[in-house]
């Protein structure tokens, strides 16, 4: 009900009704049985003795286009975005990435100035969605890889250096018009990508 708008609130509902459904199938559970626990900074996860095969998962939803991610047995962070030019601004740059990042941004060529701020966005997002802390991860103590054709990477942590060996990074393209980053513990083994028609 936080939602102003009948369309918002039906996108969220299907998108955590997808999610059920999706962890039902891995499970063999009813999707309506699965039950929740936040972490200390909200990240849910599945309740204590349902997790059967140790599944983390993360779901982000913009605009029409809803991401969903599962992986057993480490961390995982999504994150995708409808790119909107008159977002892609050096204040809101300034505002949310590291200086580092924002000295880079204002460099580039108009043409691939939105595609890039995207790209930063759902990177750092998916991050420290993973790390489960959210936005109390601060965002300037992080550097993510951003420019068109350059391959999704952490590249430096202030407050860890070790973390760049942690995570790996993948770009995700649901939509030409979309953005969208998947972060995962360790190296991928297998990604699968599927697309979900919800019934």
């Amino acid at each position: 009900m936080r939602f102003r708008f009948e369309g918002d609130r039906h996108r969220f509902s299907m998108a955590r009704a997808t999610l059920r459904k999706i962890l039902g199938r891995y499970l063999k559970s009813n999707p309506a049985d699965l039950r929740f626990e936040l972490g200390a900074y909200g990240k849910p996860g599945l309740a204590e003795g349902q997790n059967t095969l140790d599944l983390r998962f993360n779901l982000s939803h913009s605009h029409q286009q809803a991401l969903i991610a599962v992986a057993r047995g480490r961390e995982v962070g999504v994150d995708v975005e409808f790119m909107r030019a008159d977002f892609a601004s050096d204040e809101v740059a300034t505002h949310f990435f590291s200086p580092a990042e924002v000295k880079q941004f204002v460099r580039l060529p108009a043409a691939v100035r939105t595609r890039s701020f995207f790209n930063c966005w759902t990177r750092k997002e998916a991050y420290i969605k993973a790390r489960g802390e959210g936005l109390s991860h601060p965002l300037d103590q992080f550097d993510v890889s951003f420019q068109p054709g350059v391959p999704a990477a952490l590249l430096e942590s202030r407050r860890d250096p070790t973390e760049v060996s942690r995570w790996s990074f993948e770009d995700l393209s649901p939509h030409p018009a979309y953005a969208a980053a998947l972060t995962v513990e360790g190296d991928f083994s297998r990604l699968l990508l599927w697309d979900f028609v919800a019934a």
